[in-house]
């Protein structure tokens, strides 16, 4: 039988906070009310699903339409994935808690290759089939079983390997594709259409692919019936950065920032990026709509730092103008901006300006030259020379960077040799030129990826061998011994591997997919999960009779991904391959002349490229002397309900998020990494509630007491009420100095009340009660407890009451303690009904 989902997400299991579904920005929609529900079910951790940019705003567009709610879902860490079959419980989403099976549609984020076995996981932990074949059988109404559909990159490029776990794919940009998906169920439901008829409906929504209506035949995938396309197209969307306002996690996520997009598409034309190939044409987003959003967004979240999301951020040409107009409009925040991977070649003094902090900070820079050659570079298409990377990265070390990121790759066509130790040199030419008076060397971290074929791009026939991955990542660890100040990472080969054959396979591999997670395949791509999942890939593998070695695909063949129209022409395709063999290049259409490629169409529209506005003038740092304290008010609070659940670390991240809401004039501390000044007195276990939560705050300007009250109360959560507001002198001792007592409520499961209040009394008349300690040298021994007890009482015989000691110098009686001499006492009476702790809630501090 089911256990309820409140008796699994409990204080025992890893970041509990994960499920609650508390989050800011978290909708509740009626369920009743709702025609289509729909769950975003992302198949990784909730670290890295909560920050993903396209989930966040996929959720966000969803929830605003009409008789339609979204809910979430993650992949559960290994503790309450153990819970969930342990207890026969299915997984559920976070808002409604309710199973997944409940709900009308399951979107899963297909966006590395080796993200199924974990989708494939969800599924299970769901008690939903693992396949459509398998789904059909149940029911052929939507009511037995949801709909199983991905998007993401993946899914977009070649689902063929994927394809029998999924009743349909959604290809391209989902912003606009998936409201006409919702539509169609929706009118599908009132219909009491099935489930069959539903899909033959969704079949002719552009965008969607429907693997059962679609066999092999000589390689090619055909329709298996006459009212099906035969050919299905990529959606695009225009960017709508105002969707990014949404989510705000509690806990600390992977990307723990605010994330707006700038540019879709890439028209660079790499040769061996798949993302610049599958998300062309180029759109920029209007300067003005950018900066509205992240001046909006930052109060609406109280996030202290935001990235501009592109493809290539430094072919936003807006960029500098953006940034500029942010750094100013947000002065004396302490906002931080932030930039994924930029084009060197774009890299210079502006750039470099507004990535300079209030405080002097610099964010990390990271550049991708891809190739250590001027040729081979010119073979991949990266269009970039040795002298723009050594300009844009001399200008990064002037500017005081002492560290860059730099990315490579290895295995690339018609690569030899010299070429991998041109990595070396390109180094070593770096670190020599980036010299200066009293400055130390430059550092460098590099991550040398190997080179993994992708569909829909010009490299897509080129093979790579396992083996000769290893021999050169052996030469470069050789040739790196000569350099200084170097860090290397290099990519696990067998990751890269399996990568390539799932990514150009067919649909025979879904066995193999299938076969691997059964034999314990699963979070693939993290580092500690090596070994037992490449193991179970290899298996895998070897039962269906195939190797590591990458496709042997030829330029006449048909290939398992033809049937997805992404807008380029293979034939431009098979033009630019025989272009890279020879290095030629082709320039920038977004700002060269058009390299007739295909996409520009009705179909898919062309690039929207938005001129550089002018560069406003810089109104100069942050004022130090503005961020001084002249008051200082100290809160009683509560921490209640789910907030249980909820770290100190976690606490203190949403307190100063919240006074950012507020807009309360907070002090900061000086130096390199400025915080806002309030400081939480005695932080609680995980899942102790309280009632007299302490906490001081510094200002930089006076407040009246109430309106502070009434600010901060208006952007808290419900579970964390202000019951007191006090002004204190600025030299006064902190409340964590200050504090002496604590006051707790034990509650505990039934009990004969004459046990327990027999056990009361002779804790009362004991002067002396030892409790058993391991010190971190490992040695034991025995600490005396009764001292710290000043009160203990019953309440109603199913809870107790104690005040103890809570000092700073650690000398505090904790409610485990008080557990231990309640039972010892119990134990010392010949009674075997101990009591176990059901809930702790501190009542104050004194």
């Amino acid at each position: 039988m089911s256990a309820p989902i409140s008796e699994l997400i409990t204080a025992d299991i890893l970041k509990p906070a994960r499920y609650l579904g508390n989050e800011l920005g978290a909708v509740h929609k009626p369920w009743e009310l709702a025609l289509v529900r729909w769950c975003l079910t992302y198949p990784e951790i909730y670290e890295v699903g909560a920050s993903n940019l396209g989930h966040i705003i996929l959720y966000s567009i969803l929830n605003a339409q009409s008789g339609q709610l979204c809910d979430r879902s993650y992949l559960p860490a290994p503790d309450l994935a153990l819970k969930l079959r342990e207890t026969h419980t299915p997984l559920f989403a976070v808002e409604s808690q309710r199973s997944l099976r409940e709900f009308d549609i399951l979107g899963f984020s297909l966006s590395y290759e080796l993200g199924a076995t974990n989708i494939l996981e969800m599924l299970d932990l769901a008690h939903i089939p693992l396949t459509w074949q398998e789904r059909n059988q149940e029911g052929n109404a939507i009511d037995h079983v949801p709909l199983i559909f991905a998007g993401g990159q993946t899914a977009t490029s070649n689902p063929e390997p994927y394809a029998d776990f999924f009743d349909f794919l959604a290809l391209g940009d989902g912003e606009e594709l998936l409201p006409e998906i919702g539509e169609v169920i929706k009118l599908g439901k009132l219909a009491e259409k099935s489930r069959l008829e539903l899909l033959l409906d969704l079949a002719q929504v552009d965008g969607v692919y429907v693997p059962q209506f679609y066999r092999y035949q000589d390689g090619a995938v055909i329709p298996n019936r006459g009212d099906i396309p035969a050919k299905i197209l990529r959606r695009v969307a225009a960017p709508m950065p105002e969707h990014s306002i949404g989510l705000v996690p509690l806990v600390e996520t992977v990307h723990d920032r605010l994330t707006i997009e700038i540019r879709r598409g890439c028209t660079r034309g790499c040769r061996f990026c798949q993302p610049g190939m599958l998300t062309r044409p180029a759109r920029d987003v209007k300067p003005e709509a950018v900066v509205s959003t992240i001046e909006r967004a930052v109060k609406e979240t109280g996030y202290n730092e935001f990235s501009l999301l592109s493809l290539s951020c430094s072919d936003y040409l807006a960029l500098p103008s953006v940034g500029m107009e942010i750094k100013n409009r947000l002065k004396n925040q302490h906002i931080s901006l932030s930039l994924p991977s930029q084009r060197v070649d774009r890299f210079d003094q502006n750039i470099a300006n507004i990535l300079k902090s209030e405080d002097g900070r610099q964010q990390g820079l990271t550049f991708a030259p891809e190739a250590g050659t001027q040729r081979l570079r010119d073979v991949i298409n990266k269009g970039l020379t040795d002298e723009e990377l050594l300009r844009g990265v001399k200008i990064a070390y002037e500017q005081g960077w002492n560290q860059v990121k730099l990315y490579f790759m290895i295995g690339l066509p018609t690569e030899t040799d010299e070429d991998v130790i041109g990595i070396v040199d390109t180094i070593a030419l770096l670190q020599e030129e980036c010299r200066l008076p009293n400055r130390k060397i430059l550092n460098v971290h590099l991550t040398i990826s190997n080179f993994t074929p992708k569909p829909h791009t010009p490299f897509q026939w080129h093979q790579v061998s396992p083996e000769d991955f290893l021999r050169k990542q052996k030469l470069l660890k050789s040739e790196f011994r000569k350099l200084r100040g170097v860090k290397v990472n290099y990519t696990d080969v067998r990751i890269s591997a399996m990568e390539d054959i799932l990514g150009r396979g067919d649909r025979h591999l879904g066995k193999v997919i299938k076969t691997a997670w059964q034999l314990g395949a699963g979070m693939d791509a993290w580092f500690e999960n090596a070994e037992r999942a490449f193991g179970a890939w290899q298996q895998s593998l070897e039962l269906a009779g195939l190797t590591w070695t990458s496709p042997d695909l030829n330029m006449d063949q048909v290939l398992p991904w033809d049937h997805i129209d992404t807008g380029i022409d293979k034939n431009w395709l098979k033009e630019d391959w025989q272009k890279a063999i020879t290095a030629v290049t082709v320039p920038d259409c977004s700002f060269h002349g058009c390299s007739k490629c295909g996409v520009c169409s009705p179909d898919f529209g062309h690039n929207i490229v938005i001129p550089a506005p002018p560069i406003p003038e810089f109104l100069g740092n942050a004022n130090q002397k503005a961020s001084e304290p002249v008051q200082r008010i100290r809160i009683t609070f509560g921490k209640l309900g789910k907030l249980a659940l909820v770290s100190h670390l976690d606490l203190i991240r949403l307190l100063e998020r919240s006074l950012r809401r507020a807009e309360i004039p907070m002090a900061f501390s000086q130096g390199f990494h400025p915080t806002p000044k309030f400081s939480l007195a005695s932080a609680l276990a995980l899942g102790v509630t309280s009632s007299g939560k302490i906490a001081d705050f510094e200002l930089s300007e006076t407040m009246d007491i109430l309106e502070f009250r009434e600010r901060l109360s208006s952007k808290l959560p419900a579970d964390m009420p202000i019951y007191a507001v006090e002004q204190i002198d600025l030299k006064a001792i902190s409340a964590e100095r200050a504090i002496t007592k604590a006051e707790y409520i034990l509650t505990f499961n039934e009990i004969d009340r004459n046990v327990l209040d027999l056990a009361i009394a002779q804790i009362k008349d004991t002067t002396s009660i030892l409790i058993p300690k391991t010190s971190k040298s490992g040695h034991e021994y025995m600490m005396e407890i009764r001292d710290r007890l000043y009160l203990l009482e019953s309440i109603d015989g199913e809870s107790l009451r104690y005040v103890g000691s809570q000092t700073p110098d650690g000398w505090i009686l904790k409610p485990d303690q008080v557990m231990f001499m309640i039972n010892q006492m119990i134990t010392l009476n010949s009674s075997d009904a101990l009591i176990k702790l059901t809930h702790i809630h501190r009542v104050s501090l004194s």
